[in-house]
Formats: structure tokens, C-alpha cells, sequence
């Protein structure tokens, strides 16, 4: 379905406030708030959901497609814990969650709503203590699951239930931290009133690495590969074009793989990466049926807002075999030594491995350009699909409109007609930085007045319409035109250099009123880029 956007840039930034003295017009009286489900991958890819174009097994959440929205240009941010405070703040991570910031949960607590929260919290610039104990402080009522950002599938460090050591709960020999976040979000949704509206938060650490997968799950997956990435690429672009996800008209960019496939000289074990990775995301999809199948059971699927997406693109690290973190394990739980790094030797999968996809982070991005931790289309732009059986009335929709992370927190409140607070932990928060998808998922389009913004760790990014200015590591800015161009080609820089400057101005104005704490932090970085 094509869209159409009224978009301009505003030299004074503005924001939506969502402080509304009734109640949204998408609250049916007679059912009452919808529930609320959101499902988040972590490091998963733009291509990898067979919804997307994938060939991993991906039934359910292909079903949530079938009944709902997919969006085509929806942007996270290009790393995990920047991602999650955009999307639970509705504000970009530069300036939102010093602990003041409300987050959905707290909101929709505040509405009366049960707020329950299974996996990974990983959210810098928290308001201190001990960290098991935050994601209750922020307004979840109970929580299940680890606090940073990636671990062991098999004996996660630090796995915590409602502010407690958990960790004994993985001594289990059938224990894999994916089953435990979907069948705990399954318990809570089973366990709720009826009468009471639920928000879920399903924090997935799947896929991200360790490559920690069950057995029955890589089976399916063997020799699957085997024709190797080019070839793979080749065949998810054709079938995202077939779906209609891209133009048909656009052209396969180059390969930024490192080596052809027929070149590869470890291909049994590059096949087994990608096997790996497949199994945890269609483990994933698994657990995401039987959230599907509660919801449907205690009668709130068809006033159930479900929104699925991942915090960021694929991740092409290499994961070293000298890298050590808090994150990583000594040992296995029956006592046996780890052999971490990417060793073409060691087959990954099992406890004891510590491995990356690696370059098949590229093929998970198909067609976008580079990967995590770039402000590249791979970096950031990732699928978003939504379903509310009473209130989507069309199916297998695909829309184009141009949205970010920071506009869920606002279409949820707009959705639930809950205000975002005026009078928060002692002071008066600025509104959300993103807008309501509500008109999108009514009418099909919406109208954006503000650009949309990126920085970290000094590569950025700002988008107007059709317009994307990039600044990579080290700069300098390349501009690229988006409706014509969404796999940043054909770099402009020099053709429309005037465009450059208003969307550099731009930019420049966003970042100079950054908290002045987190301004100062980062001045000497952008000076020297």
C-alpha cells in the first residue's frame, strides 16, 4: 500500500504531548483498553523473519504480519541499550532515561494496567541500586530476566525474578533462557484478571550471540545453507521483491561480504553459524506461539495491541577468541571449560561454545547497507510489524510511512487514551520526541513535522522525507535520496551540497540541546570527527 507523507524539518524542534483530557477514539467502550504485547529481537536482521523475505521457520509472527501492519522503513537506533530507551521512553536515547523520563510501563500503571516485563533490560543512565531491582522501580510489577545485555541461553548471569537471584532456575537440564522469557510472559498473561488490561514486555536476547541453540531446533536447519551467502542474499531479495517489501526496480547492491562463498575455506563450519543462529530465532517464533495461543485462551487476543520488532540490524562482529566480559561464564553448569572465540575448529551451538554469525549479519540485512553499530540503513532500520484484531481492520497490510522507536511509547498511550504525565518524580518531563502511528493504523498515513535524529559513539544520521544525511566513523557526510536510493548508493554530498548544510544545521541544532551532562560527555569526539 502506498503512503503519503507531509514532512518538513523545523528549525525549533517540536514534539507531540499526549496529555488528553478523554480518551483515544481507538478505545472501544464496550471492550475496554486493549492489552498491550510487545515483542522485541535482539540483533535480528531486516530479512530474517520469513514475513520479511526470510527463509527461517517463522509461522507465528508470519501470522501476526498476516493479521496486521508490516512497515517498510521503520528505524530503531543502531545499538541495543540506546534502542530500549527509545522505544520504553517514546524520547532518543541522548536525552531520554535519566530516571525521570516515564516509561510505557509506569504509564500504562498509572491507567491501571498489569505490567509485566520477561528478559533483557540492558538500559544505561538508570536511577541507581541494585540493578535486578530497576525494571520494578521503572514500573513493571513483576519482572523475569537478566539485567544486561547478553549472556549464556543455558546459565544466563545475573537472571533475576522480581528483583531476586534466580539463577538457580537454569540449574535445570532442560533450561534455555528463550523458553524461559516466552513461557513466563505466558504465565502472567494466564494469571491476569480478566477483567484487568495487560502489558507485556517479551525482551528477547535471542539472537544476539553467544550462537546457543537447542539440538532439535539446529536439525531442522542442516544443509540448508549449504548454498552460502551470495546465493542466499540472491534468494531473500527476490522474495522480498515478490512480497512487495521493495521495488521491484531496485537493484541487488554489491556484496560487502569479506570473501565469495566459493572462495570460503571453512564452509561446514560458516553453514553451522547460520544453523545456529536460524534455530534460535525460529525457537523464538516457537515460544511466540504459545504467547499467541494464552492470549486467544483467556479471551484478549481480538483487543490485544501486538507490536514485533528488533532493537537494531544484524550484528557482523566476530567474536575473538582473547574478548572476555561480566557477561561471559567460567565454566558450563556441569563444571566443564568454555572455548570462546570464532573458532572454525569448534563447532558452535553447544554450553561450552562462545560464538558469532559474523558475516552472515550482511545477509540478514538484505539489502540495506553494513550492519549494528553503524548509522546505515542496516544499522537501523529493522521490521516493525503491529496487529489489533479490533481495531486493524485489514490484514496483510505493508506500509511505507517513515517511523522510529521513539514513536511506540506515543501510539501505545494514544491507543490506550492514557495522557503522558505532566508531573513526574518531582518535575515536569518534556513530552515524547516521537509521534502516534494511531492514524497509520486507522487510515494508512500520518503526518511527521519533525526530522528524525541519530547519534552514537560519533557516527549520525538525520532523515527528512526523502533526504538522509550520514556521518560514518571518521565522516565525512554523504547524503543519499531515500525513496530513490534505500540502499545508500549513490552518495549526493557533492551534487546537493546546499542540502547537506540545512540537514547538517539540523542536526547540529538537535545535538546542541542534549542534556548539557551528556552534551559535555561527547563534546570532545564530535570536534575531533
Amino acid at each position: 500500500m502506498k503512503t503519503i507523507l507531509h514532512i518538513t524539518c523545523l528549525v525549533a524542534l517540536t514534539t507531540v504531548s499526549l496529555d488528553a483530557a478523554e480518551p483515544s477514539s481507538a478505545v472501544n467502550k464496550a471492550e475496554g483498553r486493549p492489552n498491550i504485547v510487545i515483542i522485541l529481537a535482539d540483533d535480528m536482521g531486516y530479512s530474517d523473519l520469513g514475513c520479511y523475505g526470510g527463509e527461517i521457520h517463522t509461522p507465528n509472527i508470519d501470522s501476526i504480519a498476516k493479521n496486521g501492519i508490516r512497515f517498510t522503513d521503520y528505524h530503531a537506533e543502531a545499538k541495543c541499550n540506546p534502542s530500549r530507551q527509545a522505544l520504553l521512553t517514546g524520547k532518543y536515547h541522548t536525552r531520554a532515561y535519566n530516571g525521570r523520563d516515564a516509561t510505557i510501563a509506569e504509564c500504562l500503571k498509572a491507567g491501571r494496567y498489569a505490567t509485566y516485563m520477561t528478559g533483557k533490560w540492558d538500559m544505561v543512565g538508570d536511577i541507581g541500586g541494585d540493578s535486578r531491582e530497576i525494571p520494578q522501580k521503572r514500573g513493571f510489577d513483576h519482572f523475569f530476566g537478566t539485567p544486561m545485555g547478553c549472556g549464556s541461553f543455558f546459565a544466563p548471569i545475573k537472571l533475576t525474578r522480581d528483583g531476586k537471584p534466580a539463577e538457580t532456575e537454569s540449574d535445570r537440564p532442560d533450561f534455555y533462557y528463550t523458553d524461559a522469557i516466552n513461557d513466563n510472559a505466558v504465565e502472567h498473561i494466564k494469571n491476569t484478571p480478566k477483567d484487568k488490561p495487560v502489558f507485556v514486555y517479551v525482551s528477547h536476547t535471542a539472537p544476539h550471540w553467544p550462537l546457543h541453540a537447542l539440538q532439535e531446533d539446529i536439525k531442522k536447519y542442516e544443509d540448508k545453507y549449504s548454498m552460502g551467502w551470495d546465493k542466499l542474499r540472491e534468494q531473500r531479495f527476490d522474495r522480498m521483491k515478490a512480497m512487495g517489501l521493495i521495488d521491484r526496480d531496485l537493484p541487488l547492491p554489491p556484496s560487502e561480504m569479506k570473501v565469495a562463498w566459493e572462495k570460503e575455506k571453512n564452509k561446514d563450519w560458516q553453514q553451522r553459524r547460520m544453523e545456529v543462529y536460524a534455530a534460535q530465532i525460529d525457537r523464538m517464533d516457537q515460544g511466540v506461539g504459545r504467547i499467541l495461543t494464552a492470549l486467544r485462551e483467556t479471551g484478549r487476543m481480538h483487543n490485544t495491541l501486538i507490536i514485533v520488532s528488533s532493537d537494531n540490524g544484524g550484528c557482523t562482529v566476530e567474536y575473538s577468541t582473547t574478548r572476555t566480559g561480566a557477561f561471559l561464564n567460567s565454566m558450563t553448569r556441569d563444571g566443564r571449560a568454555l572455548t570462546p572465540g570464532n573458532r572454525p575448529d569448534v563447532m558452535p551451538g553447544p554450553e561450552d561454545t562462545w560464538q558469532s554469525y559474523g558475516q552472515w549479519g550482511h545477509v540478514s540485512n538484505t539489502p540495506l547497507r553494513r550492519a549494528k553499530g553503524e548509522e546505515y540503513e542496516g544499522g537501523n532500520r529493522v521490521p516493525l510489524i503491529i496487529q489489533w484484531p479490533a481495531f486493524i481492520k485489514k490484514g496483510g497490510q505493508i506500509n511505507n510511512v517513515l517511523c522510529h522507536a521513539i514513536d511506540i511509547l506515543p501510539t501505545i498511550l494514544d491507543c490506550t487514551g492514557i495522557g503522558y504525565p505532566q508531573n513526574f518524580m518531582g518535575r515536569n518531563p518534556l513530552p515524547p520526541d516521537g509521534i502516534s502511528l494511531l492514524p497509520v493504523l486507522e487510515v494508512g498515513v500520518v503526518e511527521r513535522k519533525d526530522c528524525l535524529f541519530w547519534e552514537f559513539s560519533g557516527k549520525r544520521a538525520v532523515r527528512q522525507g526523502k533526504w538522509k544525511l550520514v556521518y560514518p566513523r571518521n565522516g565525512p557526510w554523504e547524503l543519499y535520496e531515500m525513496d530513490k536510493d534505500p540502499t545508500e548508493q549513490n552518495n549526493l554530498a557533492v551534487k546537493f551540497s546546499e542540502k547537506v548544510e540545512i540537514l547538517k544545521r539540523q542536526w547540529e541544532q538537535w545535538y546542541s540541546i542534549l542534556p548539557e551532562n551528556r552534551r559535555n560527555s561527547k563534546q570532545a569526539q564530535i570536534k575531533n570527527r
